[in-house]
C-alpha cells in the first residue's frame, strides 16, 4: 500500500504537468464560430485584417517532435475558429522544457536500507503563438 500513494501522486504530476492547453487575450469582438476548415494560417501579414485575439498554445509532453508542432499550431487553429476568424497570423514556435520531472532516493532504517538508481529521460512541449485574425485582404 505505501508504494501506491507515491506511484499515484507521480502519475497525477504527470497528468497534470504535461497537458496540452491555450490561453487567449481578446484584442477585439469574436465573431460567429467557424469550422477550423475555414481558417488559414499565415506567416506574413494579409495586407488587411482586424485582430480578434492573441493565442498560445503548447503541445502535450513529448520529445519535441514535428507532430507536437503541428499540434500546437492546430491549437491555434482550433481556439481562432471558435472566436470566428478565418485566419491565424503565426508569430512563432518553440521549444520549452517541461514541468514534469521525477526524483529518486534512498534510505536506511536500523539494519535496512535500500538503494536505487534512476535515469533521466529529457522531455519538452512545443508552444506556438500567433493573433487570431479576421483577413478583409489578402
Amino acid at each position: 500500500m505505501k508504494m501506491r500513494i507515491p506511484a499515484a501522486l507521480l502519475a497525477t504530476a504527470l497528468v497534470l504537468g504535461g497537458c496540452a492547453s491555450t490561453q487567449k487575450v481578446m484584442l477585439g469582438q469574436s465573431r460567429p464560430a467557424l469550422s477550423p476548415a475555414q481558417v488559414q494560417v499565415y506567416q506574413t501579414a494579409p495586407r488587411r485584417y482586424e485582430e480578434i485575439a492573441r493565442l498560445e498554445s503548447t503541445s502535450a509532453v513529448g520529445f519535441g517532435t514535428q507532430g507536437q508542432t503541428n499540434a500546437s499550431i492546430d491549437r491555434l487553429v482550433s481556439e481562432a475558429a471558435a472566436l470566428g476568424a478565418n485566419g491565424v497570423l503565426l508569430l512563432g514556435v518553440d521549444t520549452v522544457g517541461s514541468p514534469v520531472s521525477l526524483g529518486v532516493g534512498g534510505g536506511s532504517y536500523g539494519r535496512r536500507s535500500g538503494v536505487s538508481v534512476g535515469a533521466g529521460v529529457p522531455t519538452a512541449q512545443r508552444r506556438a503563438a500567433g493573433i487570431a485574425i479576421h483577413v478583409i485582404e489578402r
